[in-house]
């Protein structure tokens, strides 16, 4: 009868404890990051009364005779169950969305607790801290190499207040274009001018011995490709008979005069009319690419031009360039009063411009100009704005801002060589000196750069990778725990970077109080590295981790237990009206 008595009363402690860690549940509803509970009941050892006894002979085997002392609640088992998520509007909360654990310290990095509560925010001294001031451990931006390396020690997470980014002066400049290797071009500009001297002259930079490219790829007044084929030329007749005036590449075509760059040709025809008129007629090509033709005779001897198309067979006629050279076709007065032109020769172009930067973070926009002057090959030129120079050894036309330099491509259009794959650059304006740049026009074979395709020329792409000083303006946080910081400059990139612990045994970590946990002997070890890597959850930002409470499931886990209670307390009682009738066969 006792028995009964000692069984209900472990039966009512065991569900005040259960009723205790149900009452912890439904208290931390609304805890963020909070796991529940449950308690495990168990049966106490039974007393025996007799043993079980096998079976002998003809009699049957007998079963222990046993009787039951009452429960205890042994144990409880922590449920580590996802959370629901909850954006907030604060950019430095954070959930996990999977296993895994923030890591805090009370101490600067002595011990270490672990939390599923990501409400952090900034000190006053920029450490990253929870609600309870502990600092969140993880990796900071090393100084030396601008990079957080979370294959590091783990350390405080701090951001110092103020922080600035210094200006980082350009070391690449990557362009992606397209050069038109097509027939038709939109995009053209006059050939270079040349003087009665028979000299180029660039862009009004000076004098220049530069040639002016293979007329052969250079386009009429609208944009057509001459396109010329050796043995293509015209005939032209200054007065003293017709001369075939062919263009030769290769130098085995027949002719009275053979050429390959308008220079030559200019030279030729200068040629020519002074052997039929004399010194006094001139020849140039003016700054709209045409050819330019004045008979400054004063003693009153007219000039009469006349070209007409010349071909060795009818498949050998160059219509557009017998064009645009028929427009030269003119009687010009004594005494410089008129002048014969022809149709404009332009040469396809392309340019593309960026800002770069120094070591002082002032900006200075860099150009590249590009100038077909074969088929395959374009001239480029790089320029900065002076004072500035890049070029070693300047000259009228190539001054001490400008580098020249050239691209070439593959019959497939893919890049063949370009030069200069580097410019060194001085801004005098008080930053460092002799700054290197590459500039990055794409891989020899391959299309991953500078490309020359039938297709309009284009920058699809250009950039670089300095910038100027600035001072932050905002933190966000990626998947991967990185708080990456956004300067006035317009520059983000990581300051700091969360650790994350998993354990072999979650259930094993002991509640310390203020959400977080410790490690104990049966939790394992902590599994330290990055959020999203090795099992480890991801970082949800600007959000936090619900409790994992069901309310409906303890509410209803309260009225289990209430009865329970209740019946264990039914047992005493029966016990003691039962023992009250034993004591009353006495009387």
């Amino acid at each position: 009868m006792l028995r009964s008595l000692s069984s209900g009363v472990t039966g009512l402690q065991s569900h005040q404890v259960a009723m205790d860690v149900e009452s912890d549940n439904i208290a931390n509803v609304n805890t963020t990051g909070f796991k529940y509970s449950r308690a495990n009941f168990s049966n106490l050892l039974a007393q025996t009364s007799s043993i079980a006894t096998a079976p002998q002979g003809k009699l049957g085997g007998k079963n222990p005779v046993q009787v039951g002392l009452g429960t205890t609640a042994n144990s409880t088992t922590r449920i580590f169950s996802q959370g629901s998520i909850q954006n907030t509007d604060k950019n430095t909360d954070m959930a996990i969305q999977g296993n895994g654990f923030f890591m805090v310290s009370p101490d600067n990095g002595n011990t270490y607790k672990y939390t599923r509560d990501g409400d952090f925010k900034f000190d006053a001294n920029g450490n990253f801290v929870n609600n309870s001031g502990f600092i969140a451990q993880g990796w900071n931006l090393d100084a030396k190499t601008n990079k957080v390396d979370s294959t590091g020690p783990i350390e405080n997470i701090n951001i110092a207040p103020g922080l600035t980014t210094p200006a980082n002066p350009t070391s690449d400049v990557v362009l992606k274009a397209n050069l038109n290797s097509g027939a038709i071009v939109k995009s053209y500009a006059a050939a270079y001018p040349i003087s009665d001297a028979g000299v180029v002259a660039d862009d009004g930079n000076g004098n220049s011995t530069e040639t002016s490219g293979d007329l052969g790829a250079l386009f009429n007044a609208t944009g057509e490709a001459f396109a010329l084929q050796p043995g293509q030329g015209v005939n032209i007749d200054f007065g003293g008979g017709k001369k075939s005036f062919i263009y030769d590449p290769n130098n085995d075509q027949a002719g009275d005069y053979k050429f390959t760059t308008m220079k030559d040709l200019r030279d030729d025809m200068d040629q020519e009319a002074s052997n039929v008129a004399g010194t006094n007629v001139t020849v140039t090509v003016n700054d709209q690419g045409q050819f330019a033709i004045q008979n400054t005779d004063g003693t009153g001897n007219d000039l009469t031009i006349n070209v007409t198309a010349y071909s060795d067979s009818d498949s050998n006629e160059n219509s557009k360039f017998t064009d645009s050279m028929k427009a030269l076709n003119a009687t010009l007065p004594a005494g410089g009063s008129g002048t014969a032109l022809s149709q404009a020769f332009n040469a396809a172009t392309h340019s593309s411009s960026i800002d770069v930067f120094d070591s002082l973070g002032s900006k200075h926009t860099l150009r590249m100009s590009f100038r077909k002057t074969a088929l395959s090959k374009w001239d480029m030129k790089v320029t900065v704005p002076e004072p500035g120079v890049i070029n070693t050894n300047p000259t009228a036309s190539t001054p001490a801002n400008m580098i020249r330099g050239s691209v070439t491509f593959n019959s497939d259009g893919s890049l063949s060589t370009y030069n200069p794959p580097n410019i060194s650059y001085t801004a005098h304006n008080g930053s460092a000196e002799n700054q290197q740049i590459s500039l990055a026009l794409g891989t020899s074979n391959h299309f991953d750069g500078m490309t020359s395709f039938d297709s309009d020329s284009a920058t699809s792409g250009i950039s670089q990778d300095g910038y100027t000083g600035g001072d932050l303006v905002g933190i966000r946080i990626d998947q991967s725990g990185t708080l990456v910081g956004s300067f006035s400059n317009g520059r983000s990139f990581g300051l700091a970077q969360m650790a994350m612990a998993k354990f072999t045994n979650d259930e094993g970590l002991s509640s310390a109080g203020s959400n977080v946990y410790d490690q104990t002997a049966n939790s394992g070890d902590p599994i330290i590295g990055t959020a999203a890597t090795a099992g480890r959850g991801f970082i949800q930002a600007s959000a936090l981790e619900s409790s994992n409470v069901d309310l409906s499931k303890s509410l209803t886990n309260l009225i289990v237990i209430q009865r329970g209670y209740e019946a264990n307390g039914k047992t005493i009682t029966t016990s003691d009206q039962m023992l009250q009738t034993l004591l009353g066969l006495k009387r």
